[in-house]
């Protein structure tokens, strides 16, 4: 019997109604030990802030969802860790960076003076206190009725600020006071076709150049942009790539370019180097690439896409030495390729319709295992761990066994309630939620901001402790950010800091 329905007889037994668990989205929405195939110090336009700590990048420093920060808490009460600052915010499911003491998070008021406008907003990190903003026009309506703000996360270096919003207008800001360096607006010079809920792939740095998923056609899903000026590099992906591509479809073994296709997904790309060579890994809709930085030009290519048209690929490649692993919703699955060492080739190491369904969080490795957030609803989303030799799954859980005897439901306000304090409880359901990798622990975040952290455990699934914050519900979809040991979670209305540096008496514990 699945953790769900053990928690849904004990609150029929307490005369609770039964979880009833929404129908949703899909939208964009990994180090404890060293991996070769992780980027190296050549990805950064500049020179990076070598400070452990910094969180300049989607998934972190690594970009993977894996920080080396030590010394956080293991365990918090049942009202969670200190609140160390909020702040009210506009719309969006980006994440925010952090670089030193300089928080950016870009969002989209739904009321006021920026009403209107993406905003790309610079807070002191420590006390969320502005330090300067900067804000554009925006008219952007999701097309099936999800929220309007940005989708990707900001990218921070020592000189500059770069956004990409929800319409595809890309920016550079000087990071010192938000001054604009240059911008350009991708879906007007790209020809790019309308995407399902907007822009959503998060660009990176490779040495001068900054990679974007554009999808443009007929051939820019991916372009390269000189970093500090914003002059055109190269570009590549679309039909030359794709058209003729087996698919390994019985309907349509081939794929055959018909001119109207969606590139670009919702995977932010990832630069790694694998036997040497360097490689912009990107996981387009139709499939992963593997490009030249330098050039852009072609390595190796591997279809990897949903047969369901109202589909996305949004989960970023993981990558472990020479292998890469891949993972998607929507009937696709899971699979593992080795690169071979002439960097233009693979081979398929497994492939799984079923072990670990990624709808947008990005799985982390460690220890030779995968862990992640499987499912497209939230009803069936569960968290597993799979084993990376063969992909069988490890175990899985919906998040609900730690608090089967632990909570209740007020029958007439809908809150979970703590029995032994009668204080309100977590939604007992982790849904499609997302987690980082720190100090040797998970921190998850549910999508309905439920808040926990859980052991590294390949053989079981182990919560320590879960709270929530009334600022954090539904949808919970932005990853938790952690930098100098404090954890910045956002919502559709608001950013909160939270103190998660061990205290002087734990430590000597």
């Amino acid at each position: 019997m699945k953790a769900t329905d053990s928690l849904m007889n004990h609150l029929n037994r307490k005369n609770c109604f039964s979880v009833c668990l929404g129908m949703v989205l899909l939208l964009t929405l990994s180090l404890p030990t060293p991996q070769t195939g992780q980027p190296t110090a050549s990805l950064f336009a500049q020179p990076p802030a070598d400070k452990t700590g910094d969180w300049p990048y989607f998934l972190g420093p690594e970009q993977t969802g894996v920080s080396a920060e030590t010394n956080l808490i293991d365990d918090f009460p049942q009202s969670g860790p200190p609140l160390l600052w909020e702040k009210s915010i506009g719309t969006g499911y980006s994440a925010p960076s952090v670089l030193g003491n300089r928080l950016v998070i870009h969002h989209r008021p739904e009321k006021g003076a920026d009403e209107g406008k993406e905003v790309i907003q610079c807070l002191a990190a420590d006390t969320g206190k502005e330090i300067w903003k900067y804000a554009y026009d925006s008219d952007f309506r999701d097309p099936y009725g999800y929220n309007n703000g940005p989708r990707c996360s900001p990218l921070l270096t020592e000189q500059f600020c770069y956004t990409f919003g929800a319409q595809g207008k890309l920016y550079c800001l000087n990071i010192k006071d938000g001054t604009l360096v240059w911008h350009h607006d991708c879906l007007q010079e790209f020809d790019v076709p309308p995407g399902f809920f907007g822009i959503g792939a998060t660009p990176i740095l490779e040495g001068n150049k900054l990679i974007v998923m554009v999808g443009g056609k007929p051939d820019s899903g991916m372009v390269a942009f000189d970093a500090k000026t914003g002059k055109t590099l190269w570009h590549n992906v679309g039909k030359e790539v794709w058209n003729g591509t087996s698919t390994g479809w019985e309907r349509m073994p081939v794929y055959k370019w018909r001119g109207n296709e969606k590139i670009s997904s919702y995977s932010s790309p990832i630069a790694v180097t694998i036997h040497g060579k360097r490689h912009l890994l990107c996981l387009m809709r139709q499939g992963l690439v593997s490009l030249n930085p330098e050039d852009g030009s072609l390595n190796f290519k591997y279809w990897f896409r949903s047969m369901i048209n109202d589909s996305v690929n949004a989960a970023r490649p993981v990558v472990i030495d020479d292998k890469i692993f891949l993972s998607a919703a929507y009937q696709v699955g899971s699979a593992l390729l080795q690169v071979e060492p002439n960097g233009k080739s693979y081979k398929e190491l497994w492939r799984n319709p079923t072990n670990m369904l990624t709808h947008w969080s990005t799985t982390i490795h460690h220890d030779g295992y995968l862990y992640g957030f499987s499912g497209r609803h939230e009803r069936e989303a569960t968290m597993r761990c799979v084993r990376l030799s063969d992909g069988k799954v490890m175990w899985e859980t919906d998040g609900a066994a730690p608090v089967v005897d632990k909570i209740k439901r007020n029958a007439l306000t809908g809150q979970f309630l703590w029995i032994d304090s009668g204080k309100t409880a977590p939604w007992p359901l982790y849904g499609r939620g997302s987690a980082i990798l720190v100090d040797n622990k998970f921190i998850v975040l549910g999508e309905k901001g439920t808040l926990a952290i859980v052991k590294i455990d390949p053989k079981e699934f182990h919560e320590v402790c879960r709270t929530s914050f009334p600022q954090i519900n539904y949808p919970a979809w932005a990853a938790p950010v952690l930098a100098h040991k404090k954890l910045y979670l956002r919502s559709e209305s608001h950013l909160i800091c939270l103190d998660f540096a061990k205290q002087q008496s734990e430590k000597k514990e």
